[in-house]
C-alpha cells in the first residue's frame, strides 16, 4: 500500500468523526436560550497614576471611583467649580430570549461622569455576569468580564475633550457550560447589536444610558477542530496525489 494510500485512510477516518461532530453541532445551534441577568461589579484595578484609589460598590451593582471633592463646599467657591459627584457605573440586568449566535440585549449599563481629584480613580474593574436560564434548563452561570476606564483630564473650553470613556474587554470571559453534551459561553459584543462598538463616552457632569449585547456561543470540542483540520490536509494531498497519478498514467 503506498504511503500516501495510508494517509489518506487515517485522514479520513478524522474526516468522518468531523463530520458527525459538526452534524451534532448543527443540532445545538437550534437552540433557544432564555432567562434573566444580573451582575456584582469587583476588586478594581488602579492606573500608574492612582497613587490614592477610591471607591465603593464591591458586590453590588453600582460602582462608585474617584473623590468628588474637588471644590470645597462653602460660600468660597471659586467661579466656574462644581462638585457634582463621583464616575459611577450602574448595571441592570434584563430577561432575554435568544438563539445560538445571535446578538441579544443583556443589560442596561448607565455611566456618569463626576468631576474627581486627579490620582483617585481606577483604570479597571471586572464584572461578574450572572445568567439565571429559565430555558432550555434551569440553570445559573456566572461570566467574569473586565471594563477599562478612560478618565481624561478635564479642559474648561472644550466639553468634548472632557468627556470620558469605558471600554468593554470583550475577550476575558473563558467560562462555559454544558446542557445536552455540548459546551457553550457568554460573549459581550459591545454596545450595538449590528456594528462593533466597544466604547461610550459621557461628558464631563452628564449621563450615558446605553444598551450592552451578548451572545451564547457553542464551544467546539478539540477533536472536532482537529478533524477539521486534518480535513483540509486530506483534500490538499487528495488533489496533490491525485495529479500525481494522472501525470504518471499520460507517461
Amino acid at each position: 500500500m503506498k504511503l500516501s494510500l495510508v494517509f489518506a485512510t487515517a485522514i479520513s477516518s478524522f474526516f468522518v468523526s468531523a463530520i458527525a461532530g459538526f452534524g451534532f453541532s448543527n443540532q445545538a445551534n437550534a437552540l433557544t436560550f432564555s432567562g434573566i441577568s444580573s451582575a456584582t461589579w469587583g476588586e478594581p484595578t488602579p492606573g500608574s497614576i492612582d497613587t490614592d484609589p477610591i471607591y465603593t460598590g464591591v458586590g453590588s451593582n453600582t460602582f462608585n471611583w474617584g473623590d468628588y471633592n474637588v471644590c470645597p463646599a462653602s460660600p468660597n467657591t471659586p467661579s466656574g467649580c462644581r462638585i457634582t459627584g463621583s464616575n459611577k457605573l450602574t448595571f441592570n440586568g434584563s430577561s432575554f430570549s435568544t438563539d445560538i449566535n445571535s446578538a441579544f440585549k443583556i443589560a442596561d449599563l448607565t455611566y456618569f461622569n463626576g468631576t474627581v481629584f486627579l490620582g483617585t480613580s481606577v483604570e479597571f474593574v471586572p464584572l461578574n455576569i450572572n445568567v439565571s436560564f429559565s430555558l432550555p434548563t434551569e440553570i445559573s452561570e456566572v461570566f467574569d468580564f473586565k471594563f477599562h476606564l478612560e478618565n481624561t483630564l478635564n479642559e474648561a473650553t472644550d466639553p468634548e475633550k472632557s468627556a470620558d470613556f469605558v471600554f468593554i474587554d470583550t475577550n476575558l470571559s473563558n467560562h462555559s457550560f454544558t446542557f445536552e453534551g455540548n459546551k457553550y459561553t457568554l460573549e459581550l459584543t459591545g454596545f450595538n447589536p449590528d456594528v462593533s462598538q466597544i466604547s461610550i463616552k459621557a461628558l464631563e457632569g452628564a449621563t450615558t444610558t446605553t444598551a450592552i449585547y451578548a451572545k451564547i456561543k457553542t464551544v467546539p470540542e478539540p477533536a472536532t477542530v482537529a478533524g477539521l483540520f486534518l480535513l483540509g490536509i486530506y483534500l490538499i494531498s487528495r488533489k496533490k496525489f491525485g495529479h500525481v497519478d494522472e501525470t504518471q498514467r499520460q507517461h
